[in-house]
């Protein structure tokens, strides 16, 4: 074993690669492997950056000695000697400096064996003063060393690759391109017919993603401001979010930097997720401001004040923004699992995590700073209250009968509420009526007409006109005799929600 430090690099390095094509088809896949071994991996090394060219495919041409164990034996000479002199005979040696003349010459051993005679006329050992070469212990000629992997080029068969491995921490984008400059200079001195063909660009991914992030950011400013004038009749309400979309993405490279977290496919990515969250924040408090601007008494609203305008923004902004701030930091802390992967999948994965995380936390910190601001300089003018939008009153037309049949012919379980509350209070249950908070429907969602003795109880849900759905008042134990056989232990309080409980079975229930 021979232990060696590998490359500065990560899994994610592979950046680019190639294949050497013999258009001519006059070479063997062991002439593509030694140019590729011996000439272009050290030209593609020099550019800056790369950390390895790794080689795949061909044949690695071999110096092979086949030794002949009875001529070991004859001449008494272990194998381990033979190893050790080939391996001492393709070594260049240094020497001293020789002065000739005033002038200093460098001695220099070449010793690289460049043809199979060269290897046959080794010395190896020496026998009644005659030396004992290679050849007189065996045979020497080339083959191919153990295959450990094979490529092949568009079905047009076999042929030689390489990988470029960039170094951890580099720029991928810089590198590719360096390749590509150095493979145009070394064109020209390669064999005739042979191309070096670019199987695998990571620059066309790299551009794609910009291309995709620059395109979503468009996209969502557009749609933003498309939904926005539609919905409030506002163009410069439209403003606010779009300004405070590319705010939060550029301001999310600033920490980036810092965190050496580089602009990979994996980060651009983060920030292509976290486009839809970013701007959720700024439409809910525009929404909200325009709203209580828009729905202030005309009477008032013509000699509105521009402190009291303020005011009214600031305050609807108070009223949702800790809601708002609080929900993307949920959201924030969703992503905190991510930073907890190990090994490949945590070098891959963080980046995403880091970019989604800090386009979040930026986009939480300006909806409670930036966004009040640009409410105050935007949201003026001429404001169309929701109940004159024809927008929405197109939209509230249409899901408005769907929430009130939803709410008609809904089933309360109250025997599931009976049960609860026998098994908390067994020994009360029998002798106190369950008053639970029931929900309320306005009284136009009734169908057929209610008794009498709910009069008074629609009166009471028709003066409710803030929502759709309210909680019921608390309402004391009906006093039922205790020989009445319709007397029912739990005396639930009627509502006039659907059409059963508008039946004389809950008059009968509902007599207290």
């Amino acid at each position: 074993m021979h232990p060696v430090i590998g490359p500065d690099a990560t899994g994610a390095g592979w950046v680019y690669e190639y294949a050497l094509v013999d258009r001519s088809h006059q070479r063997s896949l062991a002439d593509l492997r030694s140019l590729q071994d011996w000439y272009l991996r050290y030209q593609l090394e020099t550019v800056p950056g790369v950390a390895e060219v790794a080689t795949i495919g061909g044949f690695v041409r071999q110096y092979q000695v086949n030794l002949d164990p009875d001529k070991l034996r004859a001449y008494g000479i272990p194998l381990s000697t033979v190893i050790e002199k080939v391996r001492a005979s393709t070594n260049e040696v240094g020497g001293r400096l020789l002065e000739m003349g005033g002038a200093e010459y460098m001695i220099r051993g070449l010793g690289y064996l460049r043809s199979l005679s060269d290897l046959e006329t080794v010395p190896v050992s020496t026998k009644n003063g005659t030396p004992v070469l290679v050849r007189d212990l065996g045979t020497v000629t080339f083959g191919p060393d153990i295959r450990e992997g094979v490529a092949e080029w568009q079905g047009e068969g076999e042929t030689v690759g390489g990988i470029v491995v960039m170094r951890d921490g580099m720029n991928a984008l810089t590198i590719i391109d360096g390749i590509k400059r150095k493979l145009v200079e070394i064109k020209p001195s390669l064999p005739p017919g042979v191309e070096v063909v670019s199987g695998y660009d990571r620059s066309g991914l790299i551009h794609a993603s910009i291309e995709t992030l620059q395109r979503d950011l468009l996209e969502e400013a557009i749609i933003v401001s498309i939904v926005i004038v539609i919905f409030l009749f506002h163009f410069r309400s439209a403003l606010i979010p779009i300004l405070t979309l590319p705010i939060a993405v550029v301001a999310a490279f600033i920490p980036m930097y810092y965190l050496h977290v580089t602009s990979n496919i994996m980060s651009l990515g983060g920030l292509a997720l976290a486009i839809g969250v970013l701007v959720d924040a700024a439409i809910v408090m525009v929404e909200n401001g325009y709203r209580q601007l828009s729905e202030w008494p005309s009477s008032e609203s013509a000699h509105l004040s521009e402190p009291q305008r303020r005011k009214i923004l600031l305050d609807s902004a108070k009223q949702v923004g800790p809601a708002i701030f609080f929900s993307l930091v949920i959201i924030v802390v969703s992503f905190l699992p991510v930073f907890l992967l190990e090994a490949q999948e945590g070098r891959m994965f963080r980046p995403l995590a880091w970019t989604k995380t800090l386009a979040v936390g930026f986009s939480s910190v300006l909806a409670i700073t930036l966004v009040p601001v640009l409410m105050i300089l935007f949201i003026r003018g001429r404001l169309i209250p929701e109940s004159r939008n024809p927008i929405s009153r197109i939209t509230q037309a249409l899901y408005l009968p769907v929430c009130a049949c939803a709410c008609v012919f809904a089933k309360p379980h109250w025997c599931s509420i009976y049960s609860f509350w026998s098994s908390r209070y067994p020994r009360a249950s029998h002798r106190q009526p369950i008053h639970a908070a029931l929900l309320r429907v306005r009284p136009s969602t009734c169908r057929q007409p209610c008794p009498e003795s709910l009069s008074a109880k629609r009166r009471s849900c028709s003066k409710n006109r803030t929502g759709l759905f309210t909680r019921s008042p608390k309402s004391k134990p009906s006093s039922v005799p205790s020989g009445d056989p319709t007397a029912r232990r739990t005396t639930l309080p009627s509502i006039c929600m659907t059409r059963r409980l508008c039946s004389s079975r809950a008059v009968s229930g509902d007599r207290g």
